[in-house]
């Protein structure tokens, strides 16, 4: 979290102030519009969950203009490896009108942020077992396209990336 660029407000008070990185923020901040925090903070953060899942942002350009007119326009495209809950949870948070836009409340009763409650999750990766499930690696690469030696690397050599984390989640849910 970087707090450089942020802004304080009274419940119910609008702001005018256009604060944060360019790529992150919502499209009334954008168009000088007076704002809520925090509906333009759901957008923001929308853009941290993109980046999270994705492993990009949603809206870049060089040019800040280009940038302003996809963020105006949420013009972004959602990878096919995403599941159906995370597309449609961001397409919830990427709403350009922001009262139209998923409140806190909508978040948590979606579905894809119920998946992820602590009391659904009982993880525990930290394990000397570093046995590859083949048929589990196998599938990742026909449905994912991963490379079966890729994720068996990074599984066997414990990397913490994109391929174990993907793997253990398949593995944990398949279990």
């Amino acid at each position: 979290m970087d707090f450089g660029l942020s802004n304080m407000y009274d419940k119910g008070q609008t702001l005018k102030t256009a604060c944060g990185s360019p790529c992150y923020a919502a499209p009334e901040m954008i168009a000088g519009n007076r704002y809520h925090g925090l509906k333009s903070d759901i957008w923001s953060c929308g853009v941290v969950l993109y980046a999270m899942l994705c492993g990009y942002l949603p809206f870049e350009d060089q040019k800040t203009s280009n940038l302003y007119k996809k963020i105006m326009n949420a013009e972004y495209s959602l990878p096919k490896f995403l599941s159906t809950d995370a597309k449609d949870i961001l397409a919830k948070i990427f709403v350009t009108d922001p009262n139209k836009r998923i409140d806190i409340e909508g978040l948590k009763q979606h579905p894809w942020y119920r998946l992820y409650q602590p009391e659904n999750q009982n993880f525990n990766f930290h394990t000397t077992s570093r046995t590859v499930n083949e048929k589990l690696v196998q599938k990742m690469e026909a449905s994912l396209g991963f490379s079966t030696d890729s994720v068996q690397r990074a599984v066997e050599n414990n990397k913490h990336n994109h391929l174990s984390a993907t793997y253990y989640l398949l593995l944990k849910k398949y279990a």
